[in-house]
């Protein structure tokens, strides 16, 4: 199954004690090959921004370092 594995930063609001403070959240995950324009709009639309794409295959999860 071709996948790419995808590592992101998006901007946080969770911890924001004022509204000038902005944590960015950096994340890796894996998304199969069909779905990765909706994944990449989702992540844009979010304010984030991909910074890395890789192509990956084999099982979701084998390449995450999961059992």
């Amino acid at each position: 199954m071709r996948m790419f594995r995808i590592t992101a930063c998006v901007p946080s609001q969770s911890r924001i004690r004022t509204q000038r403070e902005l944590q960015n959240t950096f994340f890796t995950k894996l998304v199969p090959y069909d779905s990765w324009f909706r994944e990449q709009q989702r992540i844009q639309k979010m304010g984030g921004k991909i910074v890395k794409v890789e192509l990956a295959t084999g099982k979701p999860g084998a390449n995450a370092g999961l059992a």
